[in-house]
């Protein structure tokens, strides 16, 4: 395995350790703050700093033909997807929305990259997503969530506003993932791309916004969620996505639901079955099965 790829792995876990906070930080905001608010304020002020941190290279993405047509197709993803993400969780909870979502996103990403460019995919990933995707919905019945039961119209809404979210997270990916490959940078296409899908996040959060500022407690949370799971975290995201294909980016990304799992678990008091554990391992042997199928290809094509 080169060292590109490593240094773009290491980005994507820590990514996901902050994406892994966002639940949590949520349910400590006040209940009259909509997830519409949380998801607008999230992605749209955080597209705001993306950009402004590199002007000059987002511009230049938006000016070229080949990248400015990803970066409007990723930022159609950016749209939706804070704004199905927050509201899944608020309908089905914070486990199985970060499931939903976060599972469903390699497949839709596998399929993008199937349909696109007809890319193979390998045994190696299916198994290794599988094993995965089946971790992650094992940790969301082995969590007990607290509070009550959503009723099944809920449930089902809930469920189905979570996999947009998934796939919303796959377009953007995978969008993002051909800008780079086109020649920009990744500072400069993830700035392009969440500046564009944060111009309709800002009047989402303009109309339904108000209740964040209603304390300064609601006020560091938020900035919070903008600087932390949001800025750094997708500056991160686009270094993994220079050394790192979509397909196995958003695999790798399967880490988010175990990091959230864990911080409930210290932090909020949560208990985690055994069936929840078996799931955690299964996530992280998913994930060992697909890092070391492409250390064993390198090898290969080396020997």
């Amino acid at each position: 395995m080169t060292g590109a790829r490593i240094s773009g792995i290491v980005a994507l876990v820590v990514a996901c350790l902050l994406w892994g906070t966002t639940g949590t930080a949520a349910t400590l905001l006040p209940d009259d703050v909509s997830p519409l608010a949380i998801g607008a304020a999230t992605m749209g002020l955080g597209g705001v700093l993306l950009f402004l941190t590199a002007p000059r290279m987002s511009t230049r993405v938006l000016r070229d033909p080949v990248a400015r047509r990803w970066a409007a197709l990723g930022a159609l993803g950016v749209v939706v997807y804070p704004l199905a993400f927050y509201t899944g969780m608020d309908l089905v909870g914070v486990a199985v929305g970060n499931v939903v979502a976060l599972g469903s996103g390699p497949v839709f990403t596998a399929l993008l990259e199937w349909l696109v460019e007809r890319e193979r995919l390998s045994a190696r990933w299916l198994v290794s997503t599988a094993l995965a995707v089946l971790g992650i919905v094992l940790l969301a019945l082995g969590r007990d969530e607290g509070g009550e039961a959503s009723s099944p119209g809920a449930a089902v809404l809930g469920v189905a506003v979570a996999l947009l979210a998934g796939l919303a997270y796959a377009l953007y990916t995978y969008a993002s993932s051909r800008a780079i490959r086109s020649g920009q940078p990744s500072r400069g296409v993830m700035g392009g791309m969440f500046g564009l899908g944060a111009l309709p996040l800002l009047v989402v959060l303009l109309v339904a916004g108000a209740p964040l500022l209603q304390s300064w407690g609601s006020v560091g949370l938020t900035a919070y969620l903008v600087i932390g799971p949001m800025f750094v975290a997708y500056l991160l995201f686009g270094v993994g996505l220079r050394s790192v294909r979509s397909s196995t980016a958003t695999t790798i990304t399967l880490l988010e639901p175990v990091f959230a799992t864990v911080l409930a678990v210290l932090v909020v008091g949560e208990r985690l079955s055994a069936v929840g554990w078996a799931g955690f391992g299964l996530v992280l042997v998913g994930l060992a099965v697909l890092v070391t199928a492409r250390r064993d290809a390198a090898e290969r094509a080396r020997s």
